[in-house]
């Protein structure tokens, strides 16, 4: 299995990471970044990690009453939506950040969400190990996440600190004033190197402009093959039944094995592992 998600959240008002105190000069360096190293050794309080996993389903099912009214097949990252979401969030203050947790179901304080989200990130990074992926190369889940900030925008060095302690990142920096069209493409050239020219324009053209002062970019590159193959000839077509009752008719894959399996009256679901049982 190979998929590939892009995300972009590209705002054009005054990002809410430059309020709420005192605040560091904005530079024109190409990356914006506190000192602090990134926190590897984290330990959660009890229920931390049910709670950002719980609250992250339930955004999900948020967003997919959004995203699920067209035709054809979905698929998309809710976490690494949040985990885009939570770099933005760690700047907000007063009435944006609370309206933001309400929308993504963000329950713990930030000091602990940003924590469990840096634990979750490289529980994550370190999934897969000596497993193979589809391609016969090996295991490979990169979540890739930036903020693009406009060249001297005032940013908070407290913002700069949870991005570098529980990110591991900065702010890249570009003029999105004067340049545009040349700040998208030094976006796509970056994301299209990130996920290994996969990903070759994920701004489209007129999608920032002069009034642009900070670009969220999120692209996931999965590839795992499944630990138990499907053979291609035992595919055929089979009846899949809507959520609204209706018929289609669609290729399914078959192949006879033993799974985890679950019933749930309204519902099934069975458990198909990756090479590697991740």
């Amino acid at each position: 299995m190979r998929k590939i998600i892009a995300v972009l959240v590209a705002l054009t008002l005054i990002p809410a990471s430059a309020g709420c105190s005192a605040v560091m000069p904005g530079a024109s360096a190409d990356v914006l970044r506190s000192p602090e190293p990134r926190e590897t050794d984290v330990s959660l309080p009890s229920g931390d990690l049910e709670n950002l996993v719980q609250g992250n389903g339930r955004f999900a099912f948020d967003l997919y009453r959004y995203l699920g009214t067209g035709d054809g097949n979905l698929f998309y990252s809710p976490h690494s939506i949040s985990m885009a979401l939570a770099m933005a969030y760690a700047g907000a203050c007063a009435g944006t950040a609370e309206d933001m947790a309400r929308a993504l179901h963000f329950d713990l304080p930030p000091e602990r969400l940003h924590a469990t989200f840096n634990y979750l990130d490289m529980e994550l990074a370190s999934r897969g190990e000596g497993a193979e992926g589809k391609d016969d190369g090996g295991f490979r889940l990169n979540i890739v996440n930036a903020i693009w900030g406009q060249k001297g925008y005032p940013f908070l060095a407290e913002y700069l600190d949870v991005l570098a302690r529980c990110y591991g990142a900065g702010l890249r920096v570009l003029d999105f004033v004067s340049a545009p069209d040349e700040s998208r493409a030094v976006i796509n050239d970056w994301v299209e190197e990130q996920t290994g020219d996969r990903i070759k324009e994920l701004i489209p053209r007129g999608a920032v402009d002069e009034l642009t002062r900070l670009v969220l970019t999120n692209a996931v590159y999965f590839n795992a093959a499944w630990a138990s193959q499907f053979e291609e000839a035992d595919t055929s077509d089979g009846t899949f039944f809507l959520l609204d009752g209706n018929e289609v008719t669609v290729p399914m894959m078959r192949q006879v094995s033993h799974f985890r399996y679950a019933d749930y009256g309204m519902y099934e679901a069975v458990e198909l592992p990756y090479d590697g049982h991740e």
